[in-house]
């Protein structure tokens, strides 16, 4: 198995936090959570749930880019939010990224995210272009 995992790690993603942007198994690529950072900071966007729901995407998007993929590969999402209030303001903001056939996905509410984070987004994509 070993011979086939590849891991990928993007500048969005701080440094010294214990996992990979992105890990390649096969013939798809399982992308880490994402919350809407400075990329390469432990600071939040300002703007909110909105601001912070493209922040996180584009995130994700540098994440399937260095690992070889892009957003319209992604086929499986999980949203985390911290307050289900927010669901629309996320789902207006997440349409911009996926405005034609968009991913299945799945929406939680959780009771905290790191960095009191409104969001925080993972995805399943294919490899390759």
């Amino acid at each position: 198995m070993a011979a086939n995992k590849e891991v990928f790690q993007s500048a969005s993603l701080p440094r010294v936090l214990p996992f990979s942007s992105a890990v390649r198994g096969g013939d798809t690529l399982y992308v880490s959570g994402n919350l809407g950072n400075v990329p390469g900071k432990f600071e939040l966007v300002a703007g909110g749930v909105a601001a912070q729901t493209r922040q996180a995407l584009d995130n994700i998007r540098e994440s399937l880019a260095v690992a070889g993929s892009s957003l319209d590969r992604v086929v499986k999402c999980t949203v985390f939010l911290a307050d289900m209030a927010d669901f629309q303001a996320m789902n207006e903001a997440y349409r911009e990224f996926f405005p034609i056939d968009p991913p299945a996905r799945t929406t939680v509410g959780v009771k905290a995210l790191a960095m009191n984070a409104r969001v925080e987004i993972e995805c399943i994509a294919l490899a390759g272009n």
